[in-house]
């Protein structure tokens, strides 16, 4: 919560910004994306906060971590228009991809358990059909770009079909980009994923990768305890709205006053 440095129930947009650690424009552009209630304004228009402003402020810095800003933003706005179903069902997806996330990383481990070394012989005797990039991509929903470019970086080494030039892809190279989609999703970027994929193919097995699966773990945990700080700030919010009295929707928060604040708000 913001500290009160006017009388308990106004604020200016310097308290609040202070409060929390960002610029007066912020706190007016979080305003203006409706990620905090509309302000009140001073006979002469100079914005003027109150305490339901600051549990705004930090319920949605408090989501961040958790769900990401443009989510915590969709959140907020849901909230503050009373359409605290939508701003439910926006936090029940967040919940609902860190439990994929879990479950990802979980075929990972299992995958890689079972890895067996890829040598030059067993790239040859692989199905020469194959398959090739348009396919590939649709089945992973990723674009035929992204995998192009985790060929420049090293992570996947299709061969060329000789009669069209196309890109085929074996069973080795498959495993290998669901690898690295899969590690790409858990957050790691392509100059680390090339050495990781690489140790895999030549030597097999999870040891390679023991130690970005237990990072991967890690950031998992983080996230799920960011989206219980989030949850307890957002439920500050809605008490401080009153919204947690009401069935369809939250009141509309309430206007405390006109009060003078400094030029700028």
């Amino acid at each position: 919560m913001v500290r009160k440095l006017q009388n308990g129930e106004r604020l200016r947009p310097v308290d609040l910004a202070r409060g929390h650690g960002l610029s007066t424009q912020a706190v007016r552009n979080y305003e203006e994306a409706g990620i905090l209630p509309a302000a009140g304004r001073t006979p002469h228009g100079y914005r003027t906060y109150t305490p339901l402003h600051a549990a705004a402020l930090g319920a949605f810095l408090g989501l961040v971590p958790g769900h990401g800003h443009q989510r915590a933003a969709e959140i907020m706005r849901a909230v503050n228009t009373g359409a605290l179903e939508e701003a439910f069902r926006l936090i029940d997806a967040s919940h609902v991809q860190l439990l994929d996330d879990r479950q990802t990383l979980q075929a990972v481990e299992r995958a890689l358990r079972d890895l067996e070394p890829t040598t030059g012989s067993a790239r040859a005797e692989a199905d020469p059909a194959g398959t090739f990039i348009g396919p590939l991509a649709r089945k992973l929903g990723i674009r035929p770009a992204t995998l192009r470019a985790w060929e420049r970086a090293g992570l996947v080494r299709p061969r060329r079909d000789p009669l069209t030039g196309y890109r085929v892809y074996d069973e080795a190279d498959v495993r290998d980009v669901r690898l690295a989609h899969q590690l790409r999703r858990g957050g790691y970027p392509l100059d680390q994923i090339a050495p990781l994929i690489t140790q895999v193919r030549a030597a097999g097995g999870l040891e390679p990768l023991t130690a970005a699966l237990r990072d991967w773990h890690g950031r998992l945990s983080a996230r799920g305890r960011a989206m219980l700080s989030g949850a307890a700030e957002l439920d500050a919010y809605l008490h401080e709205r009153g919204a947690d009295q009401s069935r369809g929707g939250g009141r509309p928060p309430r206007r405390r006053g006109d009060g003078m604040s400094r030029p700028g708000g």
